[in-house]
């Protein structure tokens, strides 16, 4: 999260609480990607080609953003305290690796893909990246930008009333996914000036939506924003949409798990983003070939409805620990891979055994610096986001 993270409810340490199923797949998802970028450079040789390590872990964290965070918003009732927790849950720590990777840029220089303007700043400032052609300063970050995305829309669907539609929603940008793949080939939506734009749309939007001042037109703004980006602004335009149509899809499973809505759009969706690259100009990719791409997207299926088996029961402490670091996890590892593999050197022709030494030394330093940060930067800025979002005596509810 992201893979999002994830990407990014804040996750409980406690495995036996009734949300620790959703850590263990925050784990397990954090550690599919964190798989995906070492085993190419450090074991090339037990990488799986059978399915898709990253888009696994991508999808598993997706579906449960959309399983817990438009609830958690409709729970609380108050799109203010949901802002303020998810701007003190996310940003602290995406700027702390920003902060590092610029900060190393004289050892390990930032990629290619990033612009060397203030259209970069203006993307990396609201996390729209990838919808705004953008590249992140690490590269996970471009599925932040589709986890804001779906705020944006939650946002504006939650205000306006139609929040409950979930499963018409699922199925809807799942269509749209199929047919992005038939038209589409890239982004519709270029240049600098796009930054800037959805950076002072996001901004005004938000004001408007946090303070209460025009909410129903700062609502519609954010809604319509999102729509457009994620449509005409995606770098894979099908990907895009299709991962909205998981996060949809993982609202609607909560809904029927609740008895508010039934199962079978989540089954047409999956059907939906199943098929939405087999025509699209992408189909040549090795991860969206029709077995590799169908049996990955079976194996989140299955994952999830295992990880909904064991509510209310005990999982293991080692998931539920990996679900609370899992946003570190995902945003750090690329880094100090780059950093490691600066170390070490190429690795990819050494023997197995000198690369599975390696791989568990770059395990162990990743583990250990995601608990660092999740720490001394993840914990602390959500402390510090329910203090602002606590109700002050004799104020009244909004």
């Amino acid at each position: 999260m992201s893979i999002a993270a994830t990407a990014h409810q804040s996750p409980t340490p406690l495995s036996t609480t009734r949300l620790a199923w959703l850590d263990a797949l925050r784990g397990i998802g954090a550690m599919a990607v964190v798989a995906e970028h070492l085993m190419p450079w450090l074991l090339p040789s037990l990488r799986p080609y059978w399915f898709s390590l990253g888009a696994f872990g991508i999808l598993l964290f997706f579906l449960v953003s959309g399983y817990i965070i438009p609830t958690s918003l409709e729970r609380h009732g108050d799109v203010r305290k949901f802002w303020i927790s998810r701007a003190f849950r996310l940003y602290p720590l995406y700027l702390a690796v920003i902060v590092l990777v610029v900060g190393m840029a004289w050892w390990v220089p930032v990629r290619e893909q990033v612009q060397r303007d203030g259209s970069a700043v203006a993307a990396h400032a609201t996390m729209l990246l990838d919808v705004v052609s953008v590249g992140g300063l690490a590269d996970t970050m471009w599925t932040l930008s589709y986890e804001m995305v779906f705020y944006l829309l939650v946002t504006a669907l939650f205000v306006t009333g139609q929040h409950m539609r979930s499963g018409l929603l699922a199925m809807l940008f799942g269509a749209v996914a199929v047919i992005a793949g038939l038209v589409l080939s890239r982004a519709v939506l270029v240049g600098e000036w796009l930054s800037y734009v959805s950076a002072a749309v996001f901004v005004a939007g938000l004001a408007c939506v946090i303070s209460g001042r025009f909410r129903t037109a700062g609502a519609y703004a954010l809604g319509l924003l999102a729509v457009t980006l994620v449509v005409l602004g995606s770098r894979v335009p099908w990907l895009g949409v299709a991962v909205l149509a998981a996060m949809f899809a993982g609202t609607a499973i909560h809904r029927w798990e609740r008895g508010t809505g039934p199962l079978w759009p989540v089954a047409v969706t999956a059907a939906l983003i199943a098929v939405a690259p087999v025509w699209a100009p992408q189909a040549g990719w090795w991860w969206v070939q029709p077995d590799v791409w169908i049996t990955t997207i079976a194996l989140v299926a299955v994952t999830f409805a295992g990880g909904m088996a064991m509510r209310g029961r005990r999982v293991p402490r080692v998931l539920t620990w990996l679900g609370l670091i899992s946003y570190s996890l995902y945003l750090v590892h690329h880094p100090l891979l780059k950093f490691f593999g600066q170390v070490t050197g190429d690795l990819r022709e050494s023997p197995l055994p000198v690369q599975l030494s390696m791989a568990a030394v770059a395990v162990t330093l990743i583990l250990l610096a995601s608990a660092l940060t999740y720490r001394f930067i993840e914990k602390p800025a959500q402390n510090w986001g329910r203090r602002f979002t606590r109700p002050q005596p004799g104020a009244t509810p909004s």
